[in-house]
């Protein structure tokens, strides 16, 4: 049998084809996102947040609601982000209930507390995936569908409207969004439309609070103010 000098070489590399061709793959790829890619985008967006359970059930929303991102690409499917988001809500209380431990009776409308402005103010940090939609329909490809999580941090103030004399009632808490998005192209690389909706579990500080419970079972209030937050959000990003 007869052996050609390449046919066994004990100091090769058998998969030195294969790496060649990865690299080069890898190249390719980088150059075409370098060509077709966004880098970077903001984001400044209106919609509204609202909310499940007791909380949900106690609040009224102020629309809208506020958002502000900075978004970087690491390549066509995988992004990050930092932001920031804004809401504003309202409940009442009109009747006695049990605020501080102590039966409350104030100048509300059926001497409760009244009027109690709520200020959200959430930090997040989040991770975007693209849905590869080349082998999926036109119209599909063009929204650019993504699906979202965030890591988010609530700061959150309860402001007695109507009683002057009460301290405000602030703290935060830790939560997390999941949810999916949509990105319609005005002008390809540059700017887009974006729709973003999130289903939030927050650890708010007053999640728990047995400070707005009635004091009779025919007056208005709550017993906790559990629950989770649903979030739709609208945004004009700008590329570059």
């Amino acid at each position: 049998m007869d052996f050609g000098d390449d046919d066994l070489n004990i100091g090769g590399d058998i998969f030195s084809d294969f790496n060649e061709d990865l690299d080069a793959a890898r190249i390719a790829e980088d150059e075409r996102f370098y060509r077709y890619g966004r880098f970077f985008s903001i984001i400044i967006s209106l919609g509204t947040t609202t909310f499940t359970g007791n909380r949900g059930a106690a609040y009224n929303d102020n629309l809208p609601a506020y958002g502000l991102g900075l978004i970087y690409f690491s390549d066509f499917q995988n992004a990050f982000g930092l932001g920031l988001e804004y809401s504003q809500h309202n409940f009442d209380l009109p009747d006695e209930v049990v605020l501080n431990d102590d039966t409350f009776s104030g100048n509300g409308t059926n001497n409760g507390p009244g009027l109690v402005e709520v200020n959200m103010l959430r930090v997040y940090f989040s991770g975007r995936h693209y849905i590869d939609t080349a082998d999926l329909g036109t119209a599909i490809t063009y929204s650019n569908p993504y699906f979202i999580m965030r890591i988010e941090y609530w700061y959150t103030t309860n402001k007695f409207k109507d009683q002057p004399n009460l301290a405000n009632d602030s703290g935060s808490g830790l939560g997390v969004g999941l949810g999916m998005g949509l990105e319609f192209p005005i002008k390809i690389k540059e700017s887009y439309i974006n729709v973003e909706a999130l289903w939030h579990q927050v650890n708010l500080h007053d999640k728990d609070t047995q400070a707005y419970k009635a004091t009779d079972e025919n007056n208005i209030g709550y017993n906790d103010l559990t629950g989770n937050v649903l979030s739709l959000m609208v945004g004009y990003v700008i590329n570059w």
